[in-house]
């Protein structure tokens, strides 16, 4: 009777070229969802020739480029000797379960820096909860394993007004942003919270290169006051220390008179919101 243990004593019996054969077949099905070659090895930062002869079952990556690979594509060293149909997505990467494959995955998550890029932003909306007021504070964008993070804190004087706790901890949020059509969206939630906020932000490049304008939006109940969706704007502000401070220190609740005129004029307040 064949077991695991004479499945895995064949593996390691197999030939160099078959090996090599896997790994290129597991290669094609996880490029396949790429437009071209060329443009899949930009995103990996890998030689095309030489990309081309793994694909080809001619050679095989050194270490360092099969981690590379696989920290791309969201997978392990298995993709040498098993199928990729057999292999399950490596620890519990929700956006490569095999489920969302097509839908979530490599496409939604490469966020480019052009479109997005690493830094502090400065953003400014009507309150959600006080429509003559308004919101304005900061957030830092990084990305960490092929994924593109957003995390901020919430205005103080905002969570007074709701008589929630000032504590870093509460005020502090988190998000995942993506790709999309457009422009980009951020899931974001605060720690252990089954509410969330959904932002959509797409470059306004009439006039300038650091401005994104958008909306967001709350998981909530619909109710007699407050609201659960408004236009947004972000300012790009990179890492330059002193707008960044400057910014810091104005965030919270501001009146009208305060927000920036271009941001204003990008909020179209006289506007119903659709």
């Amino acid at each position: 009777m064949f077991d695991k243990a004479d499945a895995k004593k064949n593996q390691l019996t197999r030939s160099p070229a078959a090996i090599r054969s896997v790994f290129g077949t597991n290669l094609k099905i996880l490029s396949a969802g790429y437009p071209s070659v060329a443009g899949l090895c930009r995103d990996l930062g890998l030689n095309r020739t030489q990309f081309n002869r793994y694909l080809s079952g001619e050679s095989f990556p050194r270490p360092d480029i099969l981690d590379q690979i696989c920290t791309f594509f969201g997978v392990d060293a298995r993709i040498l000797l098993e199928p990729i149909e057999d292999l399950d997505p490596v620890s519990s990467d929700l956006l490569n379960q095999r489920f969302l494959q097509g839908y979530f995955g490599s496409e939604a998550t490469r966020v480019s820096h052009t479109l997005f890029p690493s830094g502090f932003f400065r953003f400014v909306r009507r309150s959600f909860i006080d429509d003559t007021q308004f919101t304005t504070g900061l957030v830092h964008v990084t990305r960490r394993n092929n994924y593109t993070f957003l995390r901020g804190f919430e205005p103080r004087g905002a969570m007074r007004i709701q008589g929630l706790s000032t504590a870093s901890a509460n005020r502090e949020y988190r998000g995942l942003v993506l790709r999309q059509e457009e422009g980009v969206m951020a899931v974001v939630t605060h720690r252990n919270s089954l509410a969330c906020s959904f932002n959509f932000l797409t470059p306004e490049t009439s006039f300038q290169s650091n401005i994104w304008e958008g909306y967001a939006t709350r998981t909530v109940r619909e109710k007699l006051t407050g609201r659960r969706a408004a236009r947004m704007v972000y300012e790009y502000l990179g890492e330059n220390t002193s707008a960044v401070l400057a910014a810091a220190r104005q965030s919270g609740l501001i009146t009208q008179d305060e927000v920036p005129p271009f941001h204003l004029r990008l909020l179209r307040l006289s506007e119903e919101f659709r």
